[in-house]
């Protein structure tokens, strides 16, 4: 390296500071070593030098780092090498490798073992304040990330429910009322707003706690069986029928039996229903007794059940037994401000289960907050399951979302100008949904989607550079 590596420093504005983050420069050129620990300083990193991967390596076993800023030809030990043993003892140190003009692939193997990013010699002092402004970030939000998760562990909601809307605040007051009644309760909400994890927290927070709770999802029964699985059967009832067996409602005897989608039985079995609430017995399939029951009856819809009892699809006497008590869950896109919980509890416990610990850049969780959600809580798990899966690298962009959220446009503020043309996208910006379009479309694969665009790898790994600085 020489020492032209590095434009010479000018005088410059002091940024904002990176709250004096640990920063490592290994550099076996002197000038380039003092002339980028003078840019860090200047942005307030606490930054150190080492002139080989050796002297590195000692300084990494007697204090964390942040961040290293590692030049990849260094005498001795590789830089490949360098980076493999600093990932593994410093596996959430930001490692930014520096490589030659005509050796860029070099910098993608690096990015492949875990680098967050590379500058190619020689580079200007602006290129280096902006690589080190967006680790600085980058590690921000990897601590407002981790602060994110500890406050969901200590701010979840009634019977380990996220959410401290005032909505779901009003919703626990219910939930506890609920818990210490004997009575019927009926939940409304949307699909996917949690009704079975509520009904849950009712059984398992009220005196029944220790008997069984026992889920019935009525809409996915068959219509021919769902009364013996709810009643039960003797033997010889039907064909097939060999022996006896009992129902759901009598295994949860003691406990409670939770009414999945209450509104998609059948009339002629709302009637039986109708009877097994009221009289607390029922009758098995193929049976002349009654058998006497204990249960207690939790029920949920995302269905309008006064419009089906109008209808003559729900039973107005089944429904006024059910909706003895009744809450209502609001749906995701009544209670935005619960999203960001949401987020960090569920990637919380992505990252123990894969062992791997991801961050939601800022954009990506702008468009988060933009969408409708209209699978609620279950879309929103699913969606961040499913970017957790199929993103490479440790920070989750928007590009990494689904479709339907990547590309919903994040609500901007009016400029005023009223010239009506709002909907006129500039020719960069369509150039730049194509391309993270493309890459999205391509599970994350660069260098597929540069040879189907037409463009050069490193063309388009420096428009990548490009549009991630602007996130910054």
């Amino acid at each position: 390296m020489t020492s032209a590596a590095v434009s010479p420093i000018t005088a410059t504005p002091q940024m904002e500071p990176a709250n004096f983050l640990n920063l490592l420069i290994v550099d076996d050129e002197r000038s380039v070593r003092e002339a980028c620990r003078e840019v860090a300083h200047s942005l307030g990193f606490c930054a150190h030098v080492a002139d080989s991967a050796e002297q590195a390596h000692r300084m990494l076993d007697l204090q964390a780092f942040d961040a290293v800023l590692l030049d990849l030809r260094l005498p001795g030990a590789g830089g490949l090498d360098a980076l493999r043993r600093i990932k593994e003892r410093r596996p959430e140190a930001v490692v930014i490798v520096v490589t030659g003009y005509g050796t860029v692939q070099s910098a993608v193997q690096a990015m492949k073992n875990g680098a967050y990013d590379y500058v190619t010699k020689p580079f200007s002092v602006d290129e280096l304040k902006l690589l080190l402004e967006r680790v600085s970030s980058h590690l921000k939000l990897k601590s407002e990330n981790r602060l994110l998760r500890e406050k969901v562990k200590s701010k979840q909601g009634f019977g380990g429910i996220v959410g401290r809307a005032p909505e779901m605040e009003k919703l626990y007051r219910i939930i506890a009322k609920a818990a210490n009644s004997v009575h019927p309760v009926l939940i409304l909400g949307e699909s996917g707003t949690g009704k079975e994890m509520v009904a849950r927290s009712i059984h398992y927070s009220g005196p029944f706690r220790d008997k069984p709770f026992i889920p019935v999802d009525c809409g996915s029964l068959v219509p021919t069986l769902i009364e013996s699985e709810l009643f039960g059967y003797v033997k010889g009832a039907f064909t097939g029928a060999n022996q006896s067996k009992d129902g759901l409602m009598a295994m949860a005897e003691g406990g409670t039996i939770f009414l999945d989608e209450v509104g998609e039985l059948p009339v002629d079995l709302q009637a039986k229903m109708l009877r097994a609430i009221q009289e607390k017995e029922i009758r098995p399939v193929g049976s002349t007794r009654r058998v006497p029951i204990n249960v207690r009856i939790l029920a949920a819809t995302n269905r309008d059940l006064e419009q089906g009892v109008m209808q003559g699809s729900f039973r107005r006497d089944l429904y006024f037994r059910l909706n003895v008590l009744s809450l209502r869950i609001p749906a995701l896109r009544e209670r935005r401000q619960d999203i960001p919980l949401l987020i960090g509890h569920f990637m919380e416990r992505m990252t123990r289960s894969s062992g791997q610990e991801k961050i939601l850049s800022d954009d990506a969780l702008k468009a988060m907050l933009a969408y409708d959600w209209p699978g609620n809580v279950r879309e929103l798990e699913n969606c961040l399951e499913r970017t957790y899966a199929f993103t490479s690298g440790p920070t989750i962009h928007t590009m990494d979302l689904p479709r339907e959220i990547a590309n919903l446009p994040v609500p901007q503020s009016s400029n005023g100008n009223g010239n009506g043309h709002s909907k006129i996208v500039p020719i960069a910006e369509l150039e730049r949904q194509t391309i993270l379009r493309a890459i999205m479309e391509l599970n994350g694969d660069k260098l597929q989607a540069a040879r189907l665009l037409g463009i050069g790898k490193t063309t388009l790994y420096r428009k990548l550079k490009d549009y991630a600085a602007q996130e910054c």
